[in-house]
């Protein structure tokens, strides 16, 4: 397992995101790394990796879309009303405002699902505030993941229809019969200890005040403002993206449908649509193209072989043991995540993987459930090309002090998966 491509690929992608090197060439290069250790080549490598890109197009999209709709919000002065409602309600209190973005975050994912779209828009005015408050950003950080993260895994709406859905349709093809109404029964535990972990961040870990340097482009303006017509369309516009992608499936149409909402009824001229869509591709385009070199990196893991060798060289050591079973299981799905940087993408994978071995090992279905939920989740909070890390630095790190990996990607990964892996062996004995 030491020469694994996989394995080592992984680790020279968490090695040179440490080293500050630029996520994309990170992915590239440990692409790379993975193909000639598996004997591809430089050009099949290459190859494999550009054509696996378009397996994450409709992502892509949806984030380019999802952040003119968020250039909208902005143009409409809606998240700078937004940001001084926050302040206002919070009245200086730390916990109150973790609160609110926890609030909103959760929210982003279920009910309005521009997931990260909001970040870039609603955070960085809020940076003044944060700085008054002397709030540690790691803590901010935490709560953001948190709320990208908990409600897809435990909440049966938005993103998590998708999620629950793939867990649901992956363990029927693969012999286990599971409806995607019965996948959140058992994984709101993972939420759970999703929450508790959050809990430890906000009032132990980064409890104590943290000195920012205040900078003028991150204040609030004073200027009082009311909620007006313009913003009662762009509010509808959010809302209809919501509905057309729960009745369609398609994220991209939904969010289509809402900029034309907002364009046709002028909450926004028409005359700025160009405009709004250079914003949305400067606000989202960074992210969404790492979403692209992701699936690329993806697709050259799978086709070197790596995570077949990597799963059957830990069976040997499993043999007839539930513990360790699980505990291998779970760091194959953690270091697979982290270099696909995709928790959906990672669910086929994993179900071919092992459901036949928990299947071996009789574990009940309730059991399957929250292992696979929990091994592609893991690695999805602390992975440097996760959208649940690169959304909150891209609004935390608008003033340029709140580093990617030291503020985000640590704080995130060692809280949460930690929690989620301790929720699943406590769960497993107790549904097993």
């Amino acid at each position: 397992m030491e020469f694994n491509p996989v394995l080592i690929s992984v680790i020279v992608l968490c090695i040179l995101c440490l080293l500050r090197i630029n996520v994309l060439f990170s992915l590239m290069i440990s692409a790379i790394v993975a193909g000639l250790l598996s004997g591809m080549g430089i050009e099949k490598t290459m190859n494999i990796f550009i054509s696996g890109m378009g397996q994450n197009s409709e992502t892509a999209l949806s984030y380019i879309l999802l952040g003119t709709l968020a250039a909208a919000m902005t143009h409409t002065g809606l998240a700078g009303i937004l940001a001084k409602k926050i302040s206002i309600f919070t009245k200086n209190n730390k916990y109150a405002l973790l609160g609110i973005l926890v609030f909103i975050s959760v929210l982003s994912q279920n009910l309005i699902p521009v997931h990260i779209a909001f970040i870039p828009i609603l955070i960085p005015p809020l940076l003044g505030l944060m700085n008054k408050l002397k709030l540690d950003r790691r803590s901010v950080a935490c709560a953001l993941a948190f709320g990208l993260k908990a409600p897809y895994i435990a909440i049966p709406a938005g993103f998590g229809l998708i999620f629950q859905g793939l867990i649901a349709d992956n363990m029927s093809q693969n012999g286990i019969a599971v409806l995607k109404t019965d996948v959140w029964h058992y994984s709101w535990i993972l939420g759970f200890a999703m929450f508790i972990a959050l809990l430890i961040a906000i009032f132990i870990t980064y409890r104590k005040p943290r000195i920012y340097e205040n900078k003028d482009e991150v204040l609030i303006n004073d200027k009082d403002e009311k909620l007006n017509k313009k913003h009662y369309i762009t509010l509808l516009g959010a809302f209809v993206t919501l509905l057309i992608q729960l009745w369609s499936g398609s994220l991209p149409l939904g969010a289509l449908v809402g900029l034309g909402i907002i364009f046709g009824f002028r909450a926004v001229s028409h005359k700025k649509m160009d405009i709004l869509t250079d914003e949305g591709v400067g606000l989202m385009g960074y992210i969404a193209f790492v979403m692209l070199v992701c699936a690329g990196y993806a697709l050259v893991l799978k086709e070197s072989g790596g995570i077949d060798s990597l799963v059957n060289s830990v069976i040997p050591f499993i043999q007839n043991s539930r513990f360790l079973a699980i505990f291998f299981m779970l760091f194959v799905g953690l270091v697979i995540t982290i270099g696909i940087g995709s928790s959906f993408g990672t669910i086929p994978i994993l179900a071919v993987l092992f459901i036949p071995i928990c299947t071996k090992l009789g574990f009940s279905v309730p059991s399957m459930i929250i292992l696979l939920a929990a091994a592609a989740a893991l690695g999805d909070a602390g992975s440097p090309a996760s959208d649940t890390t690169l959304g909150p630095t891209a609004g935390l790190n608008a003033d340029g002090q709140h580093n990617h990996i030291k503020d985000t990607c640590i704080p995130t990964f060692v809280h949460y998966n930690l929690a989620i892996a301790l929720a699943v062996f406590v769960a497993v004995y107790i549904f097993n």
